[in-house]
């Protein structure tokens, strides 16, 4: 294909990969409300479409620590069996809709038990959330395959508790690890002893870094932790001096080289501060220097997006093609945690044709 540009009705047709991604920073604003109310929770607003903006305002406050805060609410309606159940279906039907044909999403167990379900209960139920969405997606035409990876809180000392609850359930459809949470302040040594178990038993897991903080916790998640992947990584363009002549420092120069994938989410970069807009944001001259970049919702509902809306920006405002957004899918599945056949498979069923016919 020659290098295309790509109108809005296209982008939604074309096969997409999700890598970061989180449960309970993507449910639907009606959802909430209707959960809430069940269990006695108090919102901003019982309205919907009001609710949806009060997230996307709150966000967009430039602080890392004040937009993870907004979790407090859909948080509060996943302490059930129901919520659980209803969430994780919705989840997988939303990403149906949006063209994605794998995704991986992730959430930290230890946030939902408040409501007397034990931990590996809190997987089940999820699990059995999922799988039910998986299988209305398939029975509609839209088959969507949905991973799963569980974080540990980088604040707290629970990581090592769910990374064995990750190799427990790394038969049942979770297929990773992961850290979240505020990032300065929590390094990801911190939690060594799980990433050393995790690689013990050969599970692959993917850390928060380069968003609040920058070099030193991107080398120390790769270095010392041995993280697969980056979970953002927009700060590994300090030391790429200049972005314009591609000349890279060493640890850029590793992550290129060994093709450590970087989970970039450049909608909700902008909102935390951890890039200045969708034009300059770095997803892009790090895609021209051959980086294996991946394209990212991070939170649907707190950010208002969906990929679909991701590449739909970076196409207006960065002057990206079908190539570039094929490339990024291309990234992602090669990046997922999956077998390397099962990989492979979804780029030559799923993800290659559906470029061609979207042309």
């Amino acid at each position: 294909m020659t290098a295309t540009r790509v109108d809005a009705d296209v982008i939604r047709r074309l096969p997409k990969a999700v890598l970061h991604d989180h449960l309970d920073g993507g449910l639907r604003p009606a959802t909430v409300v209707e959960l809430a109310d069940a269990v006695g929770h108090t919102l901003p607003t019982t309205d919907p479409a009001g609710l949806a903006a009060w997230y996307y305002e709150a966000a967009n406050s430039g602080d890392l620590v004040r937009y993870i805060a907004t979790f407090e609410h859909t948080l509060a309606v996943m302490q059930t069996r129901e919520g659980l159940l209803r969430t994780a279906e919705e989840y997988v039907l939303d990403l149906a809709a949006d063209g994605v044909v794998y995704g991986e999403v992730r959430y930290a167990p230890e946030l939902m038990v408040r409501g007397g379900l034990t931990l590996p209960e809190v997987v089940e139920t999820v699990q059995e959330g999922l799988a039910a969405g998986m299988a209305k997606a398939a029975a509609a035409g839209t088959p969507v395959r949905v991973g799963t990876l569980l974080c540990g809180m980088r604040m707290f000392d629970r990581s090592r508790e769910i990374a064995d609850l990750v190799v427990a359930f790394r038969d049942a459809g979770v297929v990773g690890f992961d850290i979240a949470g505020a990032e300065d302040g929590f390094p990801p040594a911190d939690h060594l002893a799980a990433f050393e178990h995790l690689r013990r038993e050969n599970v692959p897991f993917t850390i928060h870094a380069g968003e609040a903080h920058g070099l030193p916790s991107i080398h120390q998640a790769l270095q010392v932790c041995g993280a697969q992947r980056i979970g953002h990584g927009v700060r590994i363009t300090d030391d790429i001096p200049d972005l314009a002549s591609g000349k890279l420092g060493r640890l850029a120069g590793w992550v290129r080289d060994r093709r450590v994938a970087l989970e970039m989410c450049p909608t909700s970069n902008l909102q935390t501060g951890a890039a200045t807009s969708i034009a300059e944001h770095p997803i892009t001259a790090l895609k021209d220097l051959g980086f294996r970049v991946t394209l990212n919702t991070d939170n649907r509902l707190v950010s208002g997006t969906t990929m679909t809306r991701e590449m739909s920006l970076l196409v207006e405002q960065a002057g990206w093609t079908v190539e570039d957004l094929r490339t990024v899918t291309v990234n992602a599945l090669k990046s997922a945690f999956l077998p390397f056949d099962e990989r492979n498979a979804l780029i030559r069923d799923a993800v290659l044709p559906g470029y061609e016919a979207a042309l």
